[in-house]
Order: structure tokens, then sequence, then C-alpha cells
């Protein structure tokens, strides 16, 4: 487990799978440099698809500069196969400023529905919520599937924020399953203070 920092003072550590690439949103040429290299690994050995590298490195850049104008500060994307079945994901970090007590805006989202009170193992006191929307990308995909969305809004310690936990997944079918594994990777989220030497260093 590595452990990453989003501002002076703030960070957190998370246990991802092995297969997922993570992207450096800021400052953008990282986040330019990591999306390419990206690219040219999942095209190692493809030499005849020039257009669809190049599209495929466009949406991505796309994707990675929405994220960050919308507070995230890390991408992860998986591109796992099983039994020759693409289990496509991605996770969202994001840092969400409250003027307020971030608890308290955890507490009133599950007030409203459709989320749930957690308690992750190292990070504390979360609030979940799981919903379903056709996003654009999947619209424009002539996907019929829906995209499933896990949601974790943790508040960080001893700061007015909220690390947001974004997950989807485009695998509609799957959905029951690939949540499992979002909840599982939302399990591993612990700061600094919570982190051993050997994790924090990895």
């Amino acid at each position: 487990m590595t452990t990453h920092a989003i501002t002076s003072g703030t960070g957190f550590g998370l246990l991802t799978p092995a297969d997922w690439y993570r992207i450096p949103l800021h400052p953008a040429a990282q986040r330019t440099a990591s999306i390419k290299a990206m690219v040219d690994r999942q095209f190692t050995g493809v030499d005849n698809q020039p257009i669809l590298r190049r599209k495929t490195e466009e949406e991505l850049q796309g994707a990675a500069a929405a994220g960050a104008e919308q507070g995230g500060v890390t991408l992860y994307l998986s591109y796992l196969d099983a039994a020759g079945v693409p289990l496509s994901a991605s996770l969202l970090v994001s840092l969400v400023p409250q003027h307020a007590d971030p608890l308290r805006t955890a507490t009133a989202l599950t007030a409203r529905g459709g989320a749930t009170e957690v308690d992750l193992p190292a990070a504390g006191r979360a609030t979940r919520r799981r919903r379903t929307e056709r996003s654009r990308q999947t619209q424009k995909l002539g996907s019929t599937f829906a995209d499933t969305i896990v949601e974790y809004f943790v508040p960080v310690p001893g700061r007015p924020e909220l690390l947001l936990l974004t997950f989807s997944t485009p695998l509609e079918p799957l959905a029951d399953e690939m949540t499992g594994l979002f909840d599982a990777v939302a399990g591993t989220l612990r700061w600094p203070r919570t982190a051993t030497a050997g994790e924090a260093a990895g």
C-alpha cells in the first residue's frame, strides 16, 4: 500500500488490485504523461490500430481532465480480463472541501435516503451510496447497460474536508460482483497515521 499526498497535511493509503493503473491528476503534465504510458502499454504489439490508439488516448485525457475539474486528485483504471471478459472499472478519488462539519454532511446524505452509514476498518465512519446512471460515454458507445456507481464519502480526520471515492463500472450484468470488489478496495482506505511503515513506503 502506498500513501498518496493530496494537500499538505492530507494523505491517504489505498490498496488496489495489481491491474489497476494509477493516474495522478495533478499536475496536468504528469497526468498527460501517465495516460500516454498507459495507452502505450495497452497497445503494446498492436501496430495497425493508430486511429483506435489515438481515440483511446483522447478519451482518457478528456475523462481525466473532467475528473480533475471536479476536484479529483487520482484516477484508477482497470482493464482486467477474466476468462476473456473485460472487467472494466474506474475509481476517481476526490477531495471535497466542506465549510461545515464534514461528518454532518455525510450524515445528511444518509438522511436523504439512498445511502447508508458504514465503518471502514481503518478509516473510520463513512457514508456509502450505490446508484446507476446512463453516462454519456456508455450512450456514445451504444451500450444498453447503465453504469453502476458506488460512492464513499469519508471525513478527513482533523480537516474540514471529505475524501470521495467514486467507483464506476459499465458492466451492469456483473454489478453485484463488481460492487463487492469496490467495497473491498474501499475497506483498505486508511490515513497516514494508521499506516504501517512498510505500507507507507509501498
